[in-house]
């Protein structure tokens, strides 16, 4: 048997840390299995899909390097298909159209909850012989087993089961002809072939229901998977009010994919006590039945903490790549300045986000507009001015605009002015970035190059001679 897994998102709004999470794990046991991994939109909802959320699914899913074999497949182009076999149903007696009015089942429901029972449809309509006119509404129900159990192994959960008796003729085809999300799910399941489904535990009381459709079909039941949910890291449930919640947000907030990949792995999932793992170990090692069965709580700590070592271990063209992004969305022209693998070079190990690395290496691509007050306080003392004009004369004769040869010459300057290399340093930092801070003094002028670092100089010098 080949493994195939899916992802199926709801374009309803933007891939959130839970979808991305199960998204993981099914792309992962379908390469660990040498399978097949499929990508469907479930788009039924026609009033809340959108294609904005359609759009952020598919860059979130390419971002996070989750590629696909299939897909992505649409739910919204599949109807005929889906009257198809609600037609097929009816036809066997195994669904029947319901005629029931929404005053009858509000009515039905309330007197159900007055005697303390559970609000479940009564299938008043289930053998009914009366007669409706060709013009009046109805839904299509699925006509439930009333006796019996439905029972299923689950790969995290263990061994679940339901008495039918429980379980309602749930509606498989709304008033307006359009199916709904239990039957559809089940059709396409059963269409493109996928054997194991894993999703959030949030759908354990669907799967009897959908089993038992399955069944109807005559189609097999996939193995099922049910993940626990994702909490905040003060034990609710994971919401906007703990930080970013959707993929692409992690990727503006300055994050690698590899770190949240790496991240979304564990949280939940483990290997022994590894943390750090790359993509082929995480093919190799991962299995559902590893899954806990407990939530698991955010840590955006311990995100931060991989990301930083990603930042510095990832080869720089990689980590380079992702600045661009960041340097494109403040406005920088790449065009302006260094190659962004330099400042990778120089940044990685002085900041935790791309988007923290950008901001800082701004300078170096557009005009500085400001000097920061409390570094020009502190370093900017008298004869400060003095030492920068003494930096460009030695800076403006220099035979090579290298990193080494321009600190060590620097060095030489300070030994000869009998000072600090600090009071040297900090105000040519101040007069090349706007900032005391910033990587070595050679590194910070090869990132501002000759022209623009010797321009800088002279103004900071024009500047603070007044």
């Amino acid at each position: 048997m080949v493994v195939k897994t899916r992802f199926a998102p709801s374009p309803t709004g933007y891939l959130h840390v839970g979808g991305a999470r199960t998204a993981l794990f099914s792309w992962l046991y379908a390469r660990h299995c040498g399978g097949q991994f499929v990508l469907r939109i479930e788009d039924t909802d026609r009033e809340r899909s959108t294609q904005p959320a359609i759009d952020a699914i598919l860059e979130s899913m390419q971002w996070l390097k989750l590629n696909w074999d299939e897909g992505p497949y649409y739910q919204t182009k599949r109807f005929d298909r889906y009257q198809e076999v609600i037609d097929k149903l009816l036809a066997e007696g195994k669904a029947y159209k319901c005629y029931c009015s929404k005053e009858r089942l509000e009515q039905m429901r309330e007197e159900q909850m007055k005697n303390g029972l559970k609000p479940r449809y009564d299938g008043h309509c289930r053998d009914s012989h009366e007669e409706h006119s060709p013009d009046e509404p109805y839904v299509v129900r699925f006509k439930n087993p009333t006796e019996g159990k439905v029972a299923f192994d689950d790969m995290v959960k263990g061994h679940i089961e339901f008495d039918n008796a429980e379980l309602d003729d749930f509606i498989i085809q709304r008033s307006d002809g359009t199916p709904t999300y239990n039957f559809c799910v089940v059709v396409d399941d059963a269409d493109m072939g996928i054997t194991h489904v894993i999703r959030g535990d949030d759908h354990v009381n669907n799967t009897p229901r959908q089993i038992n459709l399955y069944h109807a079909l005559g189609a097999p039941v996939p193995v099922f998977c049910h993940v626990a949910m994702i909490l905040g890291d003060d034990g609710t449930k994971l919401s906007k009010r703990h930080g970013a919640v959707s993929v692409m947000q992690y990727r503006e907030d300055g994050y690698l994919p590899e770190a949240l990949v790496n991240y979304l792995v564990r949280l939940g999932w483990s290997h022994g006590d590894q943390e750090i793992f790359s993509v082929p170990e995480m093919i190799e090692y991962f299995t559902p039945e590893a899954i806990n069965k407990s939530a698991s709580s955010f840590n955006t700590k311990k995100l931060d903490w991989l990301n930083a070592h990603y930042m510095k271990t990832l080869p720089v063209e990689e980590v380079a790549s992702e600045l661009s992004w960041h340097l494109q969305r403040i406005g920088v022209d790449e065009k302006n300045g260094p190659d962004p693998k330099l400042v990778v070079k120089c940044y990685a190990e002085r900041t935790h986000t791309l988007k923290e690395m950008a901001q800082k290496a701004a300078c170096y691509y557009q005009d500085i507009t400001e000097y920061d007050p409390a570094g020009v306080k502190k370093w900017m003392k008298e004869g400060s001015v003095d030492v920068l004009r003494e930096a460009l004369t030695v800076l403006q004769s220099a035979a090579s605009w290298e990193a080494q040869p321009l600190d060590e010459a620097l060095s030489d300057l300070a030994k000869r002015l009998e000072i600090g290399m600090g009071k040297v340093g900090q105000p040519l930092r101040i007069a090349l970035t706007g900032s005391a801070m910033s990587p070595g003094i050679g590194d910070t002028l090869v990132l501002c190059g000759r022209e623009r670092a010797l321009e800088r100089i002279a103004k900071a010098i024009e500047h603070f001679a007044k």
